[in-house]
């Protein structure tokens, strides 16, 4: 599997609000329960090994939308609220930050045993994916988080985070199973982090004559070694600018929502019953579900569907979000029992918005559509971590 990219993750501090954390679990499961229904558990697995999907995830539930606080927040919601339905999503979430990232291999164990999977092999992948990114990829990070993710067939990726209290940044580490053919070279999905220049790194295909003579106990140092990739890069400044969305993209979520005269999908009819502002919501939740790779590429872009709890873009909207939660909740009781039109109409959002994207030039004002938001926050239950 080829290593993916690097971006910015400045370190944020800090603990996320009760009111927010509940609301993250909640959307973070019929999130999962959706693609699991609609694509399988190991579906599931794919993305989280995806940076840039994991970080739209963490926009579209409200996080902050640049900040390493996402992957803790997002990984220990997901936990909180998968963990207690695994046997039914085929879906296992075990470490976590610090204490937590100690308890993977009993989990693991735990897991094996009640599942009939081979828990030598899982605890082996763990400790390796964390020994690779501390010590083998020598770019001075420590980690400090780890997570290790199952599917019902036995197949896992892992999330795993390191800080540089140096520079004040983290790094994301993505590892993803079925990609894997070595350990020891080039075994990442992705890594998630600031270029910080030259680093050692013993995984690379070119190191293997290097990693041969340490085995060798050769007395040369092997090369510094480091290869292009793409780099998104994050910045350390709070605010959402212009530049970091895909205005058109936005816009045609908009034209989606909002845009009354719009009706190339009939299922959609179903939706009127909504508000223009859920629609907008929805037609982002559900880009999370159904969107492709290539759309995930302006993270900051799904911070429009409820806000980030630093007021940026806007607070969140609570109100908005919990109805945003009881639409996919319904939707998916809905389909449990067979009736699949609720469920089809939100598809159909995501599919919509792509539909004005590809066949006009929809925009979004971006200045204006921001004020917008903050105007109408308090209608909508805006708040942020500075509201408790």
């Amino acid at each position: 599997m080829q290593r993916g990219g690097y971006a910015d993750l400045p370190l944020h501090y800090g603990q996320v609000p009760a009111w927010l954390a509940e609301r993250m679990s909640r959307l973070g499961l019929a999130i999962i329960e959706s693609i699991v229904a609609d694509f399988g558990s190991d579906e599931v697995l794919r993305r989280l090994s995806d940076p840039f999907w994991f970080q739209s995830l963490g926009c579209v539930m409200g996080m902050d939308w640049h900040s390493s606080g996402i992957t803790t927040s997002v990984m220990g919601a997901l936990k909180r609220a998968v963990n207690p339905r695994s046997h039914e999503l085929g879906i296992f979430i075990c470490g976590g930050r610090g204490k937590a990232s100690r308890q993977t291999p009993c989990e693991l164990m735990d897991i094996a045993e009640k599942r009939g999977f081979d828990g030598d092999y899982l605890v082996r992948c763990s400790k390796l994916t964390a020994k690779v990114d501390n010590t083998a990829v020598q770019d001075g990070f420590q980690l400090y988080l780890h997570s290790f993710i199952i599917s019902e067939k036995g197949n896992w990726s892992v999330v795993q985070q390191g800080m540089n209290t140096n520079n004040i940044m983290a790094r994301r580490y993505h590892w993803h199973s079925k990609g894997i053919s070595s350990f020891v070279e080039e075994p990442h999905a992705f890594i998630y982090g600031k270029n910080q220049g030259q680093i050692i790194n013993m995984t690379n295909r070119g190191a293997a004559p290097a990693r041969q003579a340490l085995v060798g106990l050769a007395a040369e140092k092997p090369p510094a070694i480091m290869n292009e990739i793409k780099h998104l890069k994050m910045p350390v400044r709070h605010d959402i600018a212009e530049r970091d969305i895909d205005s058109k993209r936005l816009g045609a979520v908009l034209a989606a929502a909002w845009d009354e005269n719009i009706a190339d999908f009939e299922s959609l009819l179903l939706l009127k019953g909504l508000g223009p502002r859920t629609m907008q919501s929805l037609a982002l939740v559900s880009e999370v579900i159904y969107g492709t790779p290539v759309r995930f590429t302006d993270p900051a872009r799904f911070s429009f569907a409820h806000g980030g709890k630093d007021g940026h873009p806007f607070p969140v909207k609570t109100v908005t979000y919990d109805a945003s939660i009881e639409f996919l909740r319904d939707a998916l009781r809905r389909a449990k029992l067979g009736e699949n039109d609720k469920k089809q109409a939100f598809k159909n959002l995501s599919k919509a918005a792509l539909a004005i994207e590809t066949s006009s030039e929809p925009e979004a004002h971006f200045g204006e559509l921001v004020k917008k938001e903050w105007r109408e926050s308090k209608q909508y239950g805006g708040r942020t971590v500075f509201d408790g």
